[in-house]
């Protein structure tokens, strides 16, 4: 099989199975794309064979030493392998083949990286008293930050939001998520107010009317991932030391101050659209320090 023969043949359609099927981001639809490549070019050039069809787990299992070999981490080859998973998922969904060469295949090892949450001093300062331009832009990315944090929603849902989700009366967004599973949220009255002010400044502009999207450029285009992350990067920037400032961490910092609050971990479970508790159980390490305290604070044994 010829590298373009792969493309026009197999990558295509895998590509818009992610996207239309699973709801992948473009990011990762890209991020998957690459690992194929890859790793088809490792096939042919220490096996002779660029049909991924054909491949064995030994084949693999060398792709996997190879990486390793060249200083690649645990974590990115597990994502890579994640990648072929979702390939052969696919290839055995449309019948292409009949086993995954992947069946048996245990990740490796990666040390536990704490992702930690932004504090609610530096939410207050964003929200509260940082400057946002009175104009379209700035009501819209003060918006996006603020329904990130209150939602707790991830970056492809907000991007994918259109405005028919949006249920003014009821006080909900219908996200959908993985899977293409549909959930209603509940947002706070504040923050409809400021979707309903948003929809109105958006309808003057130009290019907004043929858009289905909430949230689009000024030029009507919709948004796209990279400009979300940039968004939050940006005004995060001016309050927080952090290392990382993401959309994934506004999505970890509404759920661990939930936690913090008293939220019960499955009313959590299901406002993220998680399918499984232990999904959800990787926020509750931030809450330990809160742990700590009412332990401090109420055990008989601390009390002089």
């Amino acid at each position: 099989m010829t590298y373009s023969f792969f493309m026009t043949n197999y990558l295509k359609k895998f590509q818009d199975y992610l996207q239309l099927e699973r709801n992948y981001s473009s990011h990762t639809v890209l991020a998957y794309s690459k690992d194929l490549l890859f790793f088809q070019s490792h096939l042919a050039k220490h096996f002779e064979e660029d049909n991924l069809l054909n491949v064995n787990y030994n084949q693999i299992r060398s792709w996997i030493i190879f990486l390793s070999e060249n200083e690649i981490s645990n974590t990115s080859i597990n994502r890579k392998i994640a990648s072929l998973k979702a390939f052969y998922k696919y290839l055995l969904k449309s019948k292409q083949i009949d086993v995954t060469p992947l069946a048996k295949h245990k990740a490796l090892k990666t040390p536990k990286k704490l992702q930690i949450p932004f504090s609610e001093k530096e939410l207050n300062q964003v929200l509260n008293h940082l400057t946002f331009s009175d104009d379209f832009e700035g009501i819209r990315n003060k918006l996006i930050i603020d329904l990130f944090y209150t939602t707790g929603i991830r970056r492809s849902e907000l991007i994918n939001l259109e405005i028919q989700n949006f249920d003014e009366y009821n006080e909900t967004i219908k996200v959908l998520g993985k899977r293409n599973k549909e959930r209603i949220i509940p947002i706070l009255p504040n923050v409809k107010d400021d979707i309903v002010k948003y929809i109105e400044i958006r309808a003057s502009l130009t290019d907004a009317k043929s858009n289905k999207y909430l949230f689009i450029k000024i030029n009507g285009v919709k948004l796209n991932d990279s400009l979300v992350y940039r968004i939050i990067n940006y005004y995060f920037s001016n309050v927080s030391e952090k290392v990382k400032k993401s959309p994934h961490i506004l999505r970890h910092t509404f759920a661990t101050h939930l936690l913090n609050n008293g939220a019960d971990i499955n009313s959590v479970k299901e406002l993220l659209g998680h399918s499984s508790l232990a999904s959800t159980q990787v926020y509750t390490h931030s809450s330990l320090s809160e742990l700590k305290k009412v332990y401090s604070n109420a055990h008989p044994r601390t009390i002089e």
